[in-house]
């Protein structure tokens, strides 16, 4: 048992766990050079244990030439120069530990950096070596080979081949400084074998597993036609191209079998943006485990569509065997304090592409919104995933200048996409001062002059603020999970009414207010009056009465 009372020694910890994402480059700075490092994230554990955190997902930290924001690895196996050591990672899970807070952190399996040694191996051997084995090398199609040997196109916009000085091309499913590796490759599946083990052996207890899906592909010759990448064409039968495949489970199956050689066993949770029935193979106990669900971040702020994804994602997970994920915001969407606030439908691409300006957004709803949506959440059977900020209620970033976009997406896609920088900008600590506290060199990314108005500073000095009520909220959380029963009352078209085993419910307003059942009130996102009714756009949490 850690000071806090919390064990680590529990195999079934990530079925319950709120799991902070924390994107090292952005969260603290502490050698001043302008990128977050784990100095920086080591001085402020004591922060992450005041919010009553059960673990902490580290994005990618690794070496890389931050083409994808970290997600190029170019070494699985040590942590980038810029942003620390080995022994301080090292450092950092004892303090964690210390704490009682687990880490999680990201893996990252479809691709390498184009910098990786592999790679460069591959660039240097001649075609049909052992080296280039290890990544998808074709010939070209064309009378001389100058075309892609196929018509598959990349997530960052282009096509999803690049050709190499002796006429090949290789394929990368995101920027060309991200190869694709071949996974029908034994030495490729042995070498992650051997990467899960390295982080295991340190300390790691459990994984984030970067595009899932995509690891199996269908590289038979002819390639097939896929012009396109979204997940709405994926096949349903997992025999589409690129994604999902059923082979991807055999791979994910010989995970499980390492993780499983661990005491407790490491955890694993999927990025897998796969057709709704199949996202459940994921999460299956001789797999990962657990696989995100995103449908929530789709969703409009309306109880009939919550509700039904809800009680969809609780089914899958009972499927699976697994728990259910939760999750509203991370560092590849607009945070959800923005997107509440804007109007039902807005497209969110045109919407950063004016600057967040049109149409506008509604702070103050937004935010009312994401603190109801969150305690609901919280309120839920399984783990909640939270990211870095959020706990502030800090909205988008929708005005960065383009001269500061650091997202390859701004440029892939000709500058029709703005992409993903406005989540990632570095956080607000202090009111005044050099960057607000995030370090001594600025940030990488301009912070807006608002944002004093959401430093930690400010906040914890005001008992009503945002990180207030997330810090409350996780403290009760853990007094009151008991079990993974879960009952809805559906009496209220507008009102999501949850009622949750060892006799409390979780209410939720959806754009109208509504009387509160009997009960003692523990904890509300918006002040209920003596009339006990809850505003609009709320969520409390009720002892039922004995």
């Amino acid at each position: 048992m850690t000071d806090r009372g919390r064990d680590l020694t529990d195999p079934d910890w990530w079925r319950t766990a709120v799991v902070y994402q924390v994107y090292p480059r952005s969260f603290a700075d502490g050698n001043g050079d302008g990128i977050g490092d784990l100095a920086g994230l080591l001085d402020r554990v004591p922060y992450l244990a005041a919010l009553g955190i059960d673990a902490v997902w580290l994005s990618p930290f690794y070496p890389s030439a931050l083409a994808d924001g970290g997600y190029d690895v170019d070494d699985y196996r040590d942590v980038d120069p810029r942003i620390g050591t080995l022994g301080q990672f090292d450092a950092l899970v004892a303090a964690l530990h210390a704490e009682g807070i687990r880490i999680v952190v990201d893996i990252v399996p479809n691709h390498s950096g184009s910098g990786h040694a592999w790679f460069r191996a591959a660039l240097a051997a001649a075609p049909g070596s052992p080296e280039r084995a290890r990544y998808v090398f074709r010939d070209g199609a064309g009378e001389h080979g100058e075309l892609p040997p196929s018509d598959w196109v990349s997530h960052f916009g282009g096509p999803a081949w690049t050709r190499v000085p002796d006429g090949q091309w290789y394929l990368h499913l995101f920027a060309p400084e991200q190869p694709d590796f071949d996974w029908s490759n034994p030495e490729v599946r042995e070498e992650f074998h051997d990467v899960l083990r390295f982080w295991s052996d340190r300390g790691v207890d459990g994984f984030r597993v970067d595009v899932a899906h995509a690891l199996a592909k269908d590289l038979s010759e002819p390639f097939r036609s896929y012009p396109r990448i979204h997940r709405d064409v994926v096949a349903v039968d997992g025999t589409d191209p690129l994604f999902d495949r059923d082979e991807v489970h055999e791979i994910f199956r010989g995970w499980r079998r390492v993780m499983n050689e661990y005491d407790p066993p490491r955890s694993a949770v999927a990025e897998a943006w796969a057709p709704p029935a199949r996202l459940p193979l994921y999460a299956r106990p001789d797999e990962l485990g657990q696989a995100f669900e995103f449908d929530l971040v789709l969703e409009p702020w309306s109880a009939p569509a919550f509700r039904s994804t809800i009680q969809t994602a609780l089914d899958r997970a009972r499927e699976a065997g697994a728990s259910s994920t939760w999750v509203l915001s991370n560092h590849d969407i607009v945070r959800h304090a923005s997107r509440f606030g804007l109007p039902d439908g807005t497209d969110l691409n045109a919407w950063l592409l004016t600057d967040g300006t049109e149409p506008a957004c509604d702070l103050a709803l937004g935010l009312r919104r994401a603190l109801a949506g969150t305690l609901l959440l919280l309120a839920l059977p399984g783990a909640a995933y939270l990211y870095q900020g959020e706990e502030l209620g800090l909205p988008e970033v929708a005005d960065l200048p383009v001269e500061a976009l650091e997202d390859p997406i701004w440029e892939r896609s000709a500058h029709t996409e703005k992409g993903r920088d406005g989540a990632r900008v570095p956080l607000p600590w202090t009111t005044s001062g050099p960057s607000f506290g995030f370090g001594q060199g600025g940030s990488h990314l301009p912070q807006p002059t608002w944002f004093a108005d959401f430093a930690v500073e400010a906040e914890e000095r005001d008992p009503g603020s945002t990180l207030a009520l997330y810090r409350r909220a996780l403290a009760l959380r853990a007094t009151l999970l008991e079990g993974e029963g879960v009952r809805f009352v559906d009496d209220r078209p507008a009102v999501i009414e949850v009622v949750r085993d060892g006799g409390w419910r979780s209410v939720t307003t959806f754009g109208e207010s509504a009387a509160l059942p009997e009960g003692e009130i523990l904890l509300a996102s918006q002040p209920v009056g003596d009339d006990r009714v809850l505003p609009a756009d709320a969520t409390a949490w009720l002892r039922d009465p004995a």
